[in-house]
């Protein structure tokens, strides 16, 4: 069987004006994400606790649609991606860091899919994840720069 190639869906980068450390300490605690990302009513991570590669879980979205993850790459203090379904789409997230400088650190998020309709129903998904990420993300700043 043939490996399908992955489709970029999406890609947000941004700056923050705290050491890389302390961005990836609190974006880990997957399950606090709906301070900021308010399209998330709740996050379920197994087992509890700090990120590892056995973490998996559950998204439940504030519009009912539940999504399942599992991670599949966990590089600690560079990255971490998860991979859960879509419809008939294989959804890779990738959650990068770089450390821009003491008290600087790049964050990106990169969306990529595979499978069966990427190109349609991976743009659909894109473009909704696209309106919720661009309302997250200024929250996201915010609280990561006040704490």
């Amino acid at each position: 069987m043939q490996k399908r190639e992955l489709v970029r869906l999406l890609e947000r980068r941004f700056t923050v004006k705290v050491p890389l450390q302390k961005a990836w300490a609190h974006l880990e605690r997957v399950e606090q994400w709906p301070s900021w990302a308010r399209h998330i009513r709740k996050i379920e991570l197994r087992p509890p606790g700090p990120l590892g590669l056995e973490s998996e879980g559950t998204i439940k979205l504030t519009n009912g649609i539940k999504s399942t993850f599992r991670m599949a790459e966990l590089n600690a203090g560079n990255n971490w991606k998860w991979v859960g379904p879509f419809l008939w789409i294989t959804v890779h997230y990738d959650h990068k860091f770089k450390r821009i400088g003491p008290q600087e650190t790049e964050i990106t998020f990169v969306l990529d899919g595979e499978g069966f309709g990427v190109g349609i129903f991976g743009r659909i998904f894109a473009a909704i994840y696209a309106r919720n990420l661009d309302r997250a993300i200024p929250n996201l700043i915010e609280e990561l720069e006040q704490a």
